[in-house]
């Protein structure tokens, strides 16, 4: 098996610029470095991390904790980060907590045992015995998706301001009663976006109405009862705003079975776009999370807590995007 002595000969270089090739701990010339990684590929040379993970107390791995089936935005979120860590000389460990705070707890513990220099995690709605664990545990950690977890760093979407400018929209355009189909009460996302509607109201100096607020719980069934529910009211709503993609499927499909157009009776827009979107008839106006920038600023938040450990945590909250289309009524 070639050693990295091996690649320094076969390179005519020192051992020193070797590792600073592959541990990018020093700036080396182009030249140089192709002549590094020539010989590495001529050799087969592989590093040896466990050795190197003994000696340092550094395995260059960082856990990622995160239910990329339960939540399909999280696969755009995942490929950010290991993008990241490929770029900074870090391998991913990855589990799938299943949204399930009990085996969210497992799974963490299991990615600390194998002595990951840190994890990132999506928490589920109910982190309690998670934040409690990487308070205990002391391992630096980076939280995703959800504002939960005070003393940790995190980094998410700006949720409020996305729904903020989705009400807007659709007040521009004239509407007067706009509907929200949110998410569980208990969900930090599900307060983010009912303050951004709100927020959004005010904005426009139309009134909140609490009968336009809907729970759909986070599911296409109960997006599509809550439809029905508002529909149904003595002063309907003329434009919906719903909270997630699963929710948006529910409502298009709660209108249909209500007789009701999209956009000409009502007027749909979404939180979270989603790649098939763009194929619905009408094409669904959305905002969309930014996935893999908020894996990649996840990892490099995380490396930074690594190299400062006493700083104080961070709170980032990312642009959404506006992707307009048809169902918000403007536009063919």
């Amino acid at each position: 098996m070639a050693t990295m002595a091996d690649v320094a000969r076969r390179a005519g270089v020192s051992v020193a610029t070797v590792s600073h090739v592959l541990n990018k701990t020093r700036p080396v010339r182009p030249g140089t470095r192709r002549s590094v990684l020539a010989a590495i590929e001529e050799l087969g040379y592989t590093r040896n991390t466990l050795a190197r993970s003994l000696v340092t107390a550094c395995t260059r791995s960082i856990g990622l904790a995160i239910s990329a089936s339960a939540h399909p935005v999280f696969a755009e979120l995942l490929q950010g980060a290991e993008r990241c860590a490929l770029e900074h000389g870090y391998s991913l460990m990855i589990a799938d907590p299943r949204d399930d705070p009990a085996h969210e707890r497992t799974v963490v513990g299991l990615l600390h045992e194998r002595r990951v220099d840190g994890v990132l995690v999506a928490p589920s709605a109910k982190p309690a015995a998670l934040l409690d664990y990487l308070s205990r545990s002391r391992i630096p950690a980076v939280l995703l998706d959800r504002a939960v977890g005070d003393g940790h760093d995190r980094v998410r979407a700006d949720g409020s301001a996305a729904v903020a400018d989705l009400v807007g929209h659709l007040a521009e355009l004239g509407h007067v009663r706009i509907g929200l189909i949110a998410g569980p009460a208990a969900v930090s996302g599900t307060a983010e976006r009912v303050v951004g509607y709100r927020t959004g109201l005010r904005r426009q100096g139309l009134a909140y109405a609490p009968e336009l607020l809907a729970q759909g719980h986070c599911a296409a069934e109960g997006a599509a009862s809550a439809v029905h529910r508002l529909l149904e009211s003595p002063r309907p709503p003329t434009a919906l705003v719903t909270a997630d993609r699963t929710m948006t499927v529910g409502a298009l499909r709660g209108l249909r079975e209500a007789g009701c157009r999209v956009p000409e009776d009502v007027a749909l827009v979404c939180f979270d776009d989603f790649p098939w979107a763009d194929v619905f008839s009408p094409r669904l106006t959305a905002v969309a999370r930014p996935g893999q920038e908020i894996g990649a600023r996840a990892v490099r938040l995380l490396l930074d807590r690594l190299a400062h450990p006493d700083r104080p945590a961070r709170d980032i909250r990312l642009p959404c995007a506006f992707v307009h289309r048809a169902s918000c009524g403007c536009l063919p």
